[in-house]
């Protein structure tokens, strides 16, 4: 973070420090065979949400494996529950520190451990989910959707840019600003993109039209979370998600498919923002709420899609 950055009081992701890849021929050093890498996740973290939307999909559970630390985060990182059984780390800042002693930032899910060479191959989260849809075709489960199809790809590249900078980073743009001005800023082009997605989503059941891609994964994670957390926790407070109908109905139709819905849980997404981030929540108190029916029909059949 530069200083005229923090002197606006704006928030600035930390970058990934690992971003190796996973390549079908091996050409990357990295080849693409089951039973080789393990995703690290946290159901709580959005980024890691999609890719265990995609694993899913994909039909990928028994090419990669999976490893899943606590919703809670202390100042030491993402702890797993118990040692994890494949790479024997109880904190997650072990297998970062075996692949590379000196590094000092936090760290973070999602991210690919290779089993074979005892490294940390990635935790470039928008790059892992590409991967697993490109490199890993040839492991795909039959009838597996085309989420990065070649023609689309300029066209959902587009939109993700949008997406992730004023939606899935800008709730925490909002959050985390520390400026009236960044707040206000990152607040307006998050309700802006919301308008345009509000309008984008009445004619179509999926971003791109009748088919679930790569831009519907990215999105979702945000949309799950944002009635219950990032609504009152990060002051995203001009209308929930549930006040715009064609985006509410939308969530629900990609809620109801179980790669989806069957990775959501709200338990752990909501003790990991109201318990972990004490600078917003010094109590630590979880909310009850809020009220909403994730399953109630959603209409969005007559637009078409499977």
């Amino acid at each position: 973070m530069t200083a005229q950055e923090i002197s606006s009081g704006r928030f600035v992701r930390q970058a990934n420090r690992f971003t190796g890849m996973i390549t079908a021929d091996g050409s990357s050093g990295f080849t693409a065979e089951p039973g080789r890498y393990r995703l690290l996740v946290s159901y709580a973290c959005p980024w890691a949400h999609r890719t265990l939307i995609v694993r899913r999909l994909l039909g990928l559970e028994e090419v990669i494996g999976l490893g899943v630390v606590d919703p809670i985060r202390d100042d030491r990182g993402w702890r797993f529950p118990e040692p994890d059984p494949v790479t024997g780390a109880t904190f997650l800042s072990e297998l970062y520190l075996a692949t590379d002693p000196s590094y000092e930032g936090r760290y973070t899910v999602p991210c690919v451990w290779d089993t074979v060479t005892g490294t940390m191959v990635t935790n470039d989260f928008p790059m892992i989910t590409t991967m697993m849809e490109t490199e890993f075709a040839a492991h795909h489960r039959d009838g597996a959707p085309d989420l990065y199809p070649e023609a689309l790809r300029p066209e959902i590249d587009e939109l993700n840019e949008l997406v992730y900078t004023t939606v899935n980073n800008g709730v925490y743009k909002a959050g985390f600003a520390t400026s009236q001005d960044a707040y206000e800023e990152a607040f307006d082009a998050l309700f802006d993109t919301f308008g345009l997605l509000e309008e984008r989503l009445a004619g179509r059941r999926y971003l791109l039209g009748d088919r679930l891609t790569e831009a519907d994964v990215r999105l979702y994670p945000t949309l799950a979370r944002f009635d219950p957390v990032y609504f009152s926790h990060f002051k995203c407070n001009l209308r929930r998600l549930s006040d715009h109908p064609h985006l509410w109905a939308y969530a629900r139709d990609l809620y109801s498919l179980p790669a989806f819905g069957g990775t959501t849980d709200f338990d752990h997404i909501k003790r990991h923002y109201y318990v972990t981030q004490r600078n917003i929540n010094p109590s630590g108190v979880v909310p009850k709420g809020p009220l909403l029916d994730w399953t109630a029909p959603h209409g969005r059949d007559r637009l078409g899609g499977a």
